[in-house]
């Protein structure tokens, strides 16, 4: 949930969440609309199905129970090194070495001479090194500081030396200069809105036709964009097309703006 969500956010609507879902059976055995509708608010939608589609592995595979080793939980769907070792530390309380990107750029800086603010070790590297300095017992302890330092001294752009607490013992100090940021890649649009927003507005729109027979293809297309004609069929079917890839929205009839309706999954 905190993926690109506001914390504030995420404050208000997770015990929310709990409240629909308190236990993974609860979550895995919830029809997966069910599950989008409750995440509303909390970022992209597609993260809402990945965690119905985790839950329902660890109900079925794993009694309900996440696994206690690192090798075991990158067997699950949507779990990487980073997401499989912060499990570890904070559920089970196991020293392993987390290494998300704050992490990485921290220790980088604070190992080897950086010589710029975009320059990092590979995130092997970092995770080698991490293993050998975790204070035995002091896992979660240890990730969450190195986390927050990276977040909020040891920035990306402009990291903040004079308020580090080990500035005397990094190796970038006196050696990073400020890169150019290029500027970002240009998302996919239609009349200067990207194509991610008007996914979000496609679930929001399904989200209020619950129960129902779903939307029709047009009736859909004027809702998110009100310029919608005939001609934006292909791109509005393209948006649907990666929604019902990642598993959040059903089509149903013979393909065309009249023909079709659509309804979460």
């Amino acid at each position: 949930m905190l993926q690109q969500t506001q914390v504030s956010r995420v404050l208000q609507l997770y015990p929310k969440f709990l409240g629909k879902f308190p236990t993974l059976r609860s979550l895995a055995s919830a029809p997966r609309a069910d599950v989008v509708l409750a995440w509303r608010g909390l970022g992209y939608n597609n993260r809402a199905v990945r965690l119905h589609r985790l839950a329902g592995h660890l109900h079925d595979d794993h009694a309900g129970k996440l696994p206690r080793d690192f090798e075991t939980l990158l067997t699950l769907p949507g779990i990487g090194r980073y997401t499989a070792a912060a499990l570890l530390v904070s559920v089970h309380g196991i020293d392993a070495p987390v290494v998300d990107v704050n992490i990485q750029r921290f220790l980088s800086r604070m190992f080897w001479p950086m010589r710029s603010t975009t320059d990092m070790r590979s995130g092997r590297e970092i995770e080698i090194l991490s293993t050998r300095l975790l204070p035995a017992g002091r896992g979660y302890v240890w990730t969450q500081a190195l986390m927050d330092l990276g977040a909020t001294v040891c920035t990306a752009r402009a990291p903040q030396c004079h308020l580090c607490p080990v500035a005397a013992l990094c190796m970038s100090r006196t050696l990073m200069t400020r890169d150019r940021v290029n500027a970002p890649k240009r998302e996919p649009s239609l009349a200067g809105v990207p194509n991610r927003i008007y996914r979000g507005r496609i679930v929001e729109e399904l989200r209020g036709n619950t129960g129902r027979t779903g939307i029709g293809l047009s009736d859909l297309g004027r809702r998110i964009h009100p310029a919608f004609a005939a001609r934006h069929e292909r791109w509005l079917k393209g948006l649907l097309g990666g929604l019902q890839k990642d598993g959040l929205v059903t089509v149903k009839g013979n393909g065309t703006l009249r023909g079709s309706r659509v309804r979460l999954a």
